[in-house]
């Protein structure tokens, strides 16, 4: 039976709401923080996806969580634009401030119902969460008509009184209601089981939506979506790349591809663009600095790599004895050879608009062309994978104040490495010396030296973006100051000067987050005179 949405109308039986909380649930990831601009890079990219509705933040958490709630608000099209709210009346005032320019919006709230966090957490009688429901509710729906409600720790929830809450929610007014297993608790049975219950059980469940959020403490999330999408859940909670507290959510490119690839087990419809997902993995990846597993499903890079003879020769006889999918159907590309040293711009600009980067201004071509040749001088081959790594390399570095001009290393066995590094600070050259034990430690004491700051390098990681000797180096430096924590990265052919950009990369970070806390300082560096 169809349902009818404030949001989207009457919805079919079969079809799928697909809720994206990477920029709330999956920022809140340690290390995952993004900047205004990055979030709101991110959200462009969600909405070409195809996601239906839009987690864009926490509006009562901070200044900037309210300021990248309603930018996305105003700037955003096509998803319906959420913003996350506790029960107190602040949290939901705060939540429809930010919302209120978005062409469909929607206040998401939630309060603790389970035994465990009604007494330790909220330290209130089941009355009481019952009369902060139907408030709370009551409340947003007095600025939007699409209101989501969600009994925080759902999963562990006594039946009797979850019944009672989501019936308490839907008489306020609730048009989605939310069951989400918030601590990873639940196997499939469990979810299957709860979801089935309310649908039968509860006054007015056939009027509302019925959303799962999990999350993956025990692998078990993508299992737990799918279980309760069977027992009639319609809304699924999820992230790019399963980002999110602790062991992360249910990952997006997972539920989706499961539904499109297994269509005949579980015959449920939704928006996603699927040739989009991959981009879009690689754009949070390289934004949050956080490199996707090799063997993540769907987008990690070995997801359609077979090395395996037997697997190569029944791939050579046909695909689908090791394929159950195509690599083009979530954004994979056969790996091309024909960029190098004497490609040009035209060709170059079309390369990068056939992967995904049409969107690019002239100067961001430029810049990126000018590294591309340099890459094509000292490389044999330019996989698409570098031209990626490249790219996002370049265009991701906003309100860069620190950039990288030169670097010159001496380093072997037979003494202590020395770095010379060169270093462009709000437009003035510096320049700095440094030894260190061994390049990266010599190169990250000069930069030191030419930019005193505080940071502490917490984090130093290093991969190949493709194979062989000649393959670009990515590199990953995370830096803490005053409990901040920031990601940079950097790709070179030089795995040194890799190291260098991603320092470089981290310090720019950081220097936007000691912006936003120090406004008396505007994050000015503490430079050595």
């Amino acid at each position: 039976m169809s349902i009818e949405h404030p949001s989207f109308g009457r919805l079919a039986d079969d079809r799928v709401i697909i809720f994206d909380t990477t920029l709330r649930d999956g920022e809140q990831s340690p290390g995952f923080s993004m900047n205004l601009e990055e979030k709101l890079r991110m959200a462009h990219a969600l909405a070409e996806l195809g996601v239906d509705v839009m987690e864009a933040g926490f509006p009562i958490a901070s200044m900037g969580d309210f300021d990248s709630v309603r930018m996305i608000a105003e700037q955003v099209r096509g998803p319906v634009i959420c913003g996350l709210a506790r029960s107190a009346p602040g949290d939901i005032l705060r939540a429809a401030e930010a919302l209120a320019p978005a062409a469909r919006k929607r206040i998401h709230t939630f309060i603790s119902t389970s035994p465990l966090h009604m007494k330790y957490k909220l330290r209130m009688e089941p009355e009481q969460v019952l009369e902060a429901v139907s408030a709370s509710v009551g409340l947003a729906r007095q600025h939007t008509d699409d209101v989501e409600w969600s009994a925080e720790d759902g999963s562990r929830t006594e039946p009797d009184f979850l019944c009672r809450a989501v019936e308490a929610a839907i008489i306020a007014g609730a048009t989605t209601i939310n069951v989400p297993d918030t601590v990873g608790y639940a196997l499939p049975e469990d979810m299957a089981r709860i979801f089935t219950m309310l649908r039968e059980r509860v006054p007015g469940a056939e009027k509302v939506i019925f959303s799962t959020h999990n999350h993956n403490d025990l692998g078990l999330a993508v299992a737990n979506t799918l279980a309760a999408i069977r027992a009639g859940a319609r809304q699924v909670e999820c992230t790019i790349n399963g980002i999110g507290e602790r062991a992360g959510n249910a990952a997006l490119e997972e539920a989706v591809m499961v539904l499109r690839t297994r269509h005949d087990a579980v015959p449920y419809a939704n928006n996603i663009k699927s040739e989009k997902i991959l981009k879009t993995s690689r754009l949070l990846a390289t934004i949050t600095s956080f490199d996707v597993q090799p063997n993540k499903a769907i987008v990690g890079r070995n997801a359609f790599a077979h090395e395996s003879g037997i697997h190569q020769d029944g791939m050579l006889k046909n695909a689908a004895t090791y394929e159950i999918m195509t690599p083009e159907s979530v954004g994979w590309s056969k790996t091309s050879l024909v960029m190098g040293k004497h490609s040009g711009r035209a060709a170059f600009r079309d390369k990068l608009r056939a992967l995904g980067y049409g969107e690019l201004g002239d100067n961001q071509i430029n810049d990126a062309f000018v590294r591309f040749k340099a890459l094509a001088d000292r490389k044999k081959i330019v996989y698409d994978e570098d031209l990626v790594a490249l790219v996002d390399d370049e265009v991701v570095r906003d309100h860069q104040r620190v950039r990288f001009v030169a670097l010159d290393v001496h380093a072997g066995s037979r003494g202590p490495a020395r770095a010379e590094l060169e270093l462009e600070v709000d437009g003035v050259s510096h320049t700095a010396s440094a030894n260190g034990d061994g390049p990266v430690d010599a190169t990250f004491n000069a930069l030191r030296a030419a930019f005193a700051h505080d940071a502490r390098l917490v984090l130093f990681s290093v991969g190949a973006v493709t194979e062989g000797t000649d393959a670009q180096a990515r590199t990953t430096v995370r830096l803490e100051e005053g409990g901040k924590l920031v990601d940079g990265q950097g790709a070179d052919t030089d795995t040194i000067v890799a190291s260098a950009r991603a320092y470089i990369h981290a310090l720019n970070k950081l220097l936007v987050k000691r912006a936003r806390t120090e406004p008396g300082e505007m994050g000015q560096a503490r430079l050595k005179p």
